[in-house]
This record gives C-alpha cells, sequence and structure tokens, in this order.
C-alpha cells in the first residue's frame, strides 16, 4: 500500500500502540509505502518516502493512494509552507486543515491547488520551492525559539534536536536524515570551529562517542538548538555553553558544512 498524511501531522510509534515511544511525526503531505500491518489492520508500519523513517501509524490517521498517483506525487518538486500556522481549505468538502511549518504541498508552480483522491485542496499561505540563503535559514530557525522539546517532534508545538535541524534544512531546500547520528554522516567535514559558518551543523557525543545531539551554528560563536527548548547558547571548542548555569551541557564531536 501507498499512502499520503492529509492530517496536520500523525504521530509515527515504536510500537502499534498509542501508549508506544513516539519515534517521530509525518506531517501533512508527506508519502509513505507500508511494510507492515497487525493482524486487524488498524496499525500499519509504515516507511517515509522522503528518509526512509520507519515507524508504526494508526491506520485512521492516513490517506491510501493509488501507485500512480504516489509516483507522480513522488516525482513533482514540492513546496513547503514556511508559515508558523496556517489553513488549507478542501474546496471538495469545505474542511480545512492546519498547515505549519515543513507541510509539503504538491502546488505546481503558480498554483494554489492540488488534488489528491479526486478531492481538491487550496493553500494561499507562504511557500518555499527553492534553496535559499544561509541568512535565510537563520531567519526560519530564530521563528522556532522557545518551542518546547519533544522526543520525536517535529514542529513549533513540540520538536526535538534532530527534528529541528532537519525541518529547517528542509525549508531552505535540502533533504537531510532524521535522526543526528544520520545526520552526521553527509556533508563535508570541518577541521576546526573556526571554519565553520552560520548555518552549518554541529554534532555532540555521549561518554560513549555516540552522536546524541545537533544544532545549527549561529553568528558570534553561538548556537541554535533544542534543549528543553529551542534556545541559543554559546559554542566554542568544547561544546555547549549554557549561560544560564554557567556550564556546558553538550561535548562537541565533529562540525559538518552540508548548506552551500
Amino acid at each position: 500500500m501507498k499512502g499520503i498524511c492529509l492530517l496536520t501531522m500523525v504521530p509515527m510509534r515504536a510500537e502499534p500502540t498509542h501508549r508506544s515511544e513516539l519515534v517521530n511525526q509525518m506531517l501533512f503531505g508527506e508519502l509513505f509505502h507500508t511494510v507492515g500491518k497487525t493482524r486487524n489492520g488498524a496499525w500499519l508500519e509504515i516507511k517515509l518516502a522522503h528518509d526512509n523513517y520507519v515507524g508504526w501509524v494508526d491506520a485512521n490517521q492516513v490517506t491510501e493512494i493509488s501507485t500512480d498517483t504516489f509516483k507522480e506525487l513522488a516525482k513533482q518538486e514540492p513546496a513547503y509552507s514556511t508559515q508558523v500556522m496556517d489553513l488549507c481549505l478542501c474546496t471538495s468538502t469545505n474542511k480545512t486543515t492546519f498547515i505549519i511549518p515543513g507541510c509539503r504541498l504538491p502546488m505546481q508552480p503558480g498554483s494554489d491547488e492540488f488534488r489528491i483522491n479526486n478531492q481538491t485542496f487550496e493553500f494561499n499561505g507562504p511557500v518555499n520551492r527553492e534553496r535559499i540563503s544561509r541568512e535565510e535559514m537563520l531567519e526560519l530557525a530564530y521563528s522556532y525559539l522557545n518551542a518546547p522539546y519533544l522526543w520525536g517532534g517535529r514542529t513549533p508545538l513540540g520538536i526535538d534536536c534532530s527534528g529541528f535541524t532537519q525541518i529547517i534544512y528542509r525549508l531552505a531546500g535540502y533533504n537531510i536524515p532524521r535522526d543526528a547520528s544520520q545526520q552526521a554522516t553527509i556533508g563535508n567535514v570541518l577541521s576546526f570551529i573556526e571554519e565553520s559558518r552560520p548555518g552549518d551543523l554541529a554534532f555532540f557525543d555521549n561518554d560513549e562517542g555516540r552522536i546524541t545531539h545537533v544544532g545549527i551554528v549561529m553568528p558570534n560563536n553561538q548556537i541554535i538548538h533544542a534543549s528543553g527548548k529551542v534556545r541559543i547558547d554559546g559554542l566554542d571548542q568544547y561544546g555547549i555553553y549554557n549561560r544560564e548555569i554557567r556550564q556546558h551541557t553538550h561535548r562537541l564531536r565533529l562540525m559538518k558544512e552540508i548548506a552551500d
């Protein structure tokens, strides 16, 4: 089965139950393949088309589409919503859906409409289709300040560290993996912190050497990242320095250049 998310956000779980750990969130317009299901069909194990992330979703929260529709949508260059909150109208049913940053809107350039399963949707909010400058990327990152931390989250109402970097890079025109350890495998390694530019990614590890955190380099030796909330802290050769508690909270492992 092929499918699409036509809700604002659908939780992806580690196991097929609402009590299970939230591992990710699927946003409006994102496509998926079904790789498994429970015996009664109430839960689907899915793989997201854009980053191959796997998790379980409630079957009632997703929409099945034909293979032809899936292929057509997958090959389109989508528009991504950039406003913190907007509305998409299904003109066929006169029902609206909240749209948040990073939602995938399969509209043709110059159009504010698209069709899914014989239903027409209309969206008039701001979108981005092209790669943008590092300065514009940082402005988008600033708009998430004080968004609460949520493990598995990808929205301004709750977001984790790698969900934050993935969404900001998506809005800037780059498709990067979901988890911090996966994001650390792409891009060009920077040998010294002095080589980094605002918009680069900084990665941090734990005592076992496993990468567990990521953030976006900001001007003036600062970093924006999701830790408790999306916040700005100091960044030096040792890691992230929290000026409020006057100590380092994350140990720097490496830095990567991904954006142009």
